[in-house]
């Protein structure tokens, strides 16, 4: 029977073997769980991008969530962990890219259909690999239920909630400034934009009788005013009038305009006005709409000069025409040094700009119509659910930020212009440029009788349908599962996407599925090196989990992750750390090997006798079960998981074993059998506690436990994965 102990514990061996004993138990499946269990208990897995690796973080996110599922199943509740894939649209398509690029082909030459379709083989290939590496990890979930962000039901119900949305009013569409970046020819909200602190010029240009700074000379030929601050007393006497200008192509009159948001310390205190080309400029024309000329785009899509349309009568436009930004920046500078414009130029100012957070392009502010959410109305319930204490954080200050950000909140483009997504069910008419918004093409336009209608072409951003993953999933609006399951009970992810995601859900969960969709969220840290640097592939030290597993094991690995990882904070992780915990897993299994060797002739007829000592032996494990139960209720994995560690290491083997091994040994049968008894109790129930967090080597070793139940009786044993905790 303990053949298999005669061995080092190999957890190559092990994992793979015990991984398809539990998939053919069918206990991943909440519909499957033995006893009557009417509390759930629901996860649904952030799902990992369909376009690579798992890397360390998932493995984390896996570890935590598995943690609680299998503790839960454990305490009789009827558990679901739904595992699925994102689509991950713009980021999907980068990597695709890149791909296309090697082998020197451009996207932009590729039909829309063919690109989608390879797109799609691509994702379908990585998903069945991300899937393996999510069984290698050890996670529970119920890969019946397993869904994909661009499965037919997730699209139809994703479009649904568009058209629904248009309908109640808390869509539109909008001609706005959207940060567009050129390099990847989409829009973009306002989070997937990152900001720098760089070095620029600053010029100092001569408008008629006033002087204006400016980091960005070649949108000249774009302003349509000067603000100056109401209470700047230096201009008071040109507020209101109209002065001429020369931007060097053309004389052009712009009105002096008062508005607060001018900043009477930056520069000369007066600011040229260019709204198609700046987001403050964009909001100073919003407010003075009827006083001054609206926008005027001078930069095209494709971050070139665009003046010959605004001055067609200008053969200096003409030289301009086409230019890159920079070039014309260079080009304009010169120009206004030529006709003694320049006042003076700043070369130590510092600001921020926007960049992609992909390329690290600049991002080009662009005048663009775009599909909105209104977000004020959807902030409004999600905030009162967290104050109300009906959705909790952990860690708690986490709440002060999300207060913020959804007090501050703008309203969200969804549209992009890439190709990889769900299209946007909106149709336009060739004929008369009407917007008819349908899930299924119209037969003629409403308004002028045309058959000549368009889909858009855009496709969503992705968060806009991972914003509806708790309750999608689960299949809102009928399907048995979203009246059984929903709302979930703990959405376990990265703090990084608190408001990508996690708002998103909260506000599009209470409005569209009509309930909050998870009870608490719980916010882990972003693993960095042993040197506290953040992981990335340009440092090269990114870690493959899978190596890790392949070299010591999952159980090794999950422990590394999860001992000492407070919530919110980003944990340091080096492979020392995991060699410790390979090493504790072979503890355990020499440990086993030598209370089951010392237990085989063990008695299970007879009563065994227990001394005052064995018994609080006994209660000291009966208080560390409580103590870690009450750790794992508070969502203190980190804790729970040291705490059984230090117990089975320093307390059962150092001391514990030890102290019986005389006894064991002894000519008296009575406390001999006492010994085995207390010592088959303890290992009993230390496998049981170290479950959650090392499932593999646990179960593997429950497998040749002779399971005790009350004194000297034998229990029908079941797999550890369905024991009571």
């Amino acid at each position: 029977m303990l053949k298999q102990f005669d061995n080092p514990y190999n957890p190559r061996e092990i994992e793979e073997k015990i991984y398809k004993l539990w998939e053919k138990s069918g206990f991943f499946n909440p519909d499957n769980l033995p006893g009557k269990r009417k509390k759930t208990f629901t996860i649904i897995m952030p799902p990992p991008n369909a376009n690579g690796s798992l890397h360390l973080g998932h493995a984390l996110m896996l570890a935590l969530e598995d943690i609680m599922i299998r503790y839960r199943r454990m305490k009789g509740d009827k558990t679901l962990w739904l595992p699925g894939a994102d689509h991950a649209g713009f980021e999907t398509q980068i990597v695709y890219d890149k791909i296309i690029e090697k082998e020197g082909r451009n996207r932009f030459e590729i039909a829309r259909e063919k690109f989608y379709q390879e797109i799609w083989d691509f994702t379908q290939k990585n998903k069945a690999l991300m899937e393996n590496q999510i069984r290698k990890l050890g996670a529970s979930c119920d890969w019946s239920r397993k869904k994909f962000t661009l499965d037919e039901d997730i699209i139809s119900k994703t479009q649904e909630a568009f058209v629904d949305f248009y309908k109640e009013g808390l869509i539109y569409r909008g001609n706005r400034l959207v940060h567009w970046c050129v390099k990847h020819q989409t829009g973009f909200s306002d989070l997937e934009i990152v900001h720098e602190e760089r070095i620029d010029p600053l010029y100092y240009i001569k408008y008629g009788p006033l002087t204006v700074a400016t980091v960005r000379p070649e949108t000249i030929f774009g302003d349509t005013a000067i603000a100056v601050n109401p209470g700047d007393k230096r201009y008071k006497s040109l507020t209101g009038k109209e002065i001429e200008v020369d931007v060097v192509i053309a004389k052009v009159k712009l009105k002096v305009i008062a508005d607060p948001a001018v900043d009477p310390e930056f520069g000369t205190g007066a600011v040229k006005v260019t709204p198609a080309h700046d987001l403050n400029d964009y909001e100073i024309w919003q407010r003075h709409k009827n006083e001054i000329e609206g926008p005027r785009e001078v930069i095209n899509k494709y971050g070139k000069m665009n003046l010959i349309r605004h001055f067609p009568d200008s053969e200096e436009a003409k030289k301009y025409e086409g230019l890159k930004i920079s070039e014309a920046r260079k080009l304009i500078v010169e120009d206004l040094e030529k006709k003694g414009l320049i006042e003076k130029i700043d070369l130590t100012y510092r600001h921020n700009i926007a960049l992609c957070y992909k390329c690290k392009n600049v991002i080009e502010p662009r005048l663009m119509e775009q599909w909105f959410v209104k977000m004020k109305p959807l902030a409004k319930s999600a905030v009162e659910a967290v104050k109300k204490g009906r959705i909790k954080f952990i860690p708690e200050r986490f709440k002060k930020v999300y207060f913020h950000w959804l007090k501050n909140i703008r309203d969200w483009n969804i549209s992009r212009q890439i190709v990889w997504g769900i299209r946007i069910p909106a149709w336009q008419c060739e004929n008369c440029r009407e917007w008819i918004i349908s899930k299924e093409k119209p037969a003629r336009c409403a308004r002028c009788s045309s058959v000549e209608i368009k889909q858009d072409l855009d496709v969503f951003d992705t968060w806009f349908s991972s914003g509806q993953w708790p309750f999608l999933t689960l299949g809102y609006p009928d399907k048995k599962d979203f009246k059984n399951f929903y709302p979930t009970n703990v959405m376990e992810t990265g703090w990084d996407i608190l408001f990508f995601w996690v708002a998103r859900m909260i506000m599009l969960g209470i409005y569209r599925a009509k309930k909050i969709p998870f009870k608490n969220v719980y916010l882990h840290g972003l693993i960095r090196d042993e040197f506290k640097q953040k992981m990335s592939k340009s440092k090269g030290n990114v870690i493959d989990p899978l190596g890790v597993v392949n070299e010591y094991g999952a159980d090794a690995l999950r422990m590394a992750l999860i001992v000492g990882n407070t919530p919110g904070n980003d944990p340091v992780f080096s492979e020392d750390k995991v060699r410790g915990y390979r090493n504790f897993a072979n503890k355990i299994w020499q440990a086993s090997r030598f209370v089951l060797i010392n237990s085989e002739n063990f008695d299970f007829k007879s009563k065994p006798k227990l001394s005052a000592t064995d018994k609080k032996k006994l209660n000291e494990l009966s208080k560390i079960k409580k103590d870690i139960s009450n750790l794992m209720e508070s969502f203190k994995f980190y804790a729970a998981s040291e705490k059984i560690y230090h117990y089975f290491w320093h307390i059962f083997c150092d001391k514990i074993i030890e102290e019986m091994k005389p006894r064991l040994n002894n000519e008296n049968k009575k406390d001999k059998l006492a010994a085995q008894y207390i010592l088959l109790e303890i290992l009993k129930g230390s496998i049981k506690l170290l479950h959650p967090f090392m499932p593999f080597i646990t179960e593997e070793i429950w497998s040749y436990l002779p399971v005790l139940r009350g004194l000297g009786q034998a229990e029908n044993k079941k797999m550890l994965i369905i024991e009571k905790w």
